[in-house]
């Protein structure tokens, strides 16, 4: 009996301890275990989706990867989008400009100024239509140009805070006109319609124009910009500067396109003069010289009298002619020095011969130059021939003879060049 109670305390105290055991383990290590559980029932439950989800891929790269027969077309029509969408920002972006100016053409230089330098249109294109108009872009300006006997102080709207304004000074009769064009500037300026001024002139060939003093802000007036023809010497390069002669547009010559056949092609004429002979000149004295040793026979000459404020059809092809099929332009002085005729052989392609000499009047060296006359030609290295008595002709007919082709081209291309520079310096 003792032997089986001492059996069966054995047997619960074996099992007191396997319980203790058991609670123990499952005190310290059944939590531990749960929670790698529920972290591994969670992967479990993520497992299903995350192969989904890569199933997914793998099919989408497989499609994607499968041959589409619309695939070229369809990047051809992407790329022509962004192209056009590109194109579209650009043409908006260029399409600013970040000043407006009007030009206000009355005087015939303003054709030069338009025509030959900003190489702008007119519209209409009749030469004696009332009222003629153009506009162009220059980087980011905006111009606009009017001009004809329509375009009267008063009568037209002025839409713009900027504008150059071509004035003839020359004669009595031009610079009375020239003021009601600049009395009627300055109201508009007073009156705040207007914000800035600036004035081409062409000045009187004796540079007498005292008369548009006045008006230079300088002197208290509204012009802040004065660019006058000739050698004036109030030329100081910072609020008036020379502006070129030009071409005589009001005898209607033409713009004329510059090509490489100007230089390339051999022409038949030494040199030549077209003019007007006055007596007691030195372009009587040219005559003489050219007469001498046979030089007449190889030049194009021809002499008139009297002078002819408009020329012919044909007297004006005939000179155009003589520009473009001789070497050398003879340009002698007449009032001034600086004349039409040696931008119009320059835009030929023919070498200017100008008599560097100084005419009677107001016109001279400035505090900027000190080449008169002609400084603003001479300040660009012009690659013109500058003589100072036309007896120096012969040994340059001579020289020019013995020119090589290679001479010619070289010579022709520079004459070329500096016209494209003269344009762009202008235009500035």
């Amino acid at each position: 009996m003792r032997l089986t109670r001492k059996r069966l305390c054995s047997f619960l105290i074996a099992l007191y301890c396997l319980f203790s055991l058991y609670a123990a383990y499952h005190v310290f290590f059944g939590r531990r275990r749960r929670a790698p559980a529920a972290s591994l029932r969670a992967l479990r439950k993520g497992a299903v989706p995350s192969r989904e989800r890569r199933g997914h891929r793998e099919q989408s790269t497989l499609r994607s990867e499968e041959w589409n027969p619309w695939e070229a077309d369809e990047k051809s029509e992407q790329q022509h989008r962004l192209k056009s969408s590109l194109q579209i920002l650009n043409k908006s972006t260029k399409g600013k400009t970040d000043l407006h100016v009007q030009i206000w053409g009355k005087a015939a230089i303003g054709l030069y100024l338009w025509e030959h330098i900003f190489e702008g249109l007119l519209e209409p294109t009749d030469v004696t239509a009332q009222w003629r108009e153009g506009n162009s872009v220059v980087g980011r300006t905006h111009y606009s140009f009017i001009t004809g006997p329509a375009v009267v102080p008063g009568y037209f709207s002025v839409d713009v805070n900027n504008v150059v304004l071509i004035l003839n000074g020359r004669e009595k009769a031009k610079v009375f006109y020239a003021t009601k064009w600049l009395l009627y500037a300055q109201n508009l300026v007073q009156t705040q319609k207007l914000q800035h001024l600036a004035v081409v002139l062409l000045g009187n060939e004796h540079c007498n124009n005292e008369w548009i003093n006045q008006f230079l802000k300088r002197n208290g007036g509204f012009v802040e910009l004065l660019f006058i023809v000739y050698d004036s010497p109030w030329i100081n390069d910072m609020d008036i500067f020379q502006w070129p002669l030009g071409v005589a547009t009001y005898r209607n010559f033409p713009v004329v396109e510059a090509s490489w056949s100007m230089v390339y092609n051999e022409r038949p004429y030494l040199c030549n003069f077209l003019g007007t002979v006055y007596e007691n000149s030195s372009r009587q004295a040219l005559m003489n010289i050219l007469k001498q040793n046979g030089n007449d026979k190889l030049c194009w000459v021809s002499s008139r009298e009297r002078w002819q404020p408009q020329e012919t059809n044909e007297s004006l092809k005939n000179y155009q002619d003589a520009l473009l099929q001789s070497d050398l332009t003879l340009c002698p002085a007449g009032v001034n020095t600086e004349c039409y005729r040696i931008y119009e052989a320059c835009s030929c392609g023919s070498i200017p011969v100008v008599e560097d000499v100084m005419t009677a009047g107001s016109c001279g060296n400035t505090s900027a130059h000190h080449s008169a006359p002609l400084q603003l030609l001479k300040s660009m290295n012009a690659p013109f021939i500058f003589i100072k008595n036309w007896k120096e002709l012969p040994a340059i007919l001579e020289k020019e003879k013995t020119v090589t082709a290679i001479g010619t081209l070289f010579k022709g291309t520079l004459l070329l060049g500096f016209l494209m520079i003269l344009d762009i310096s202008t235009k500035k």
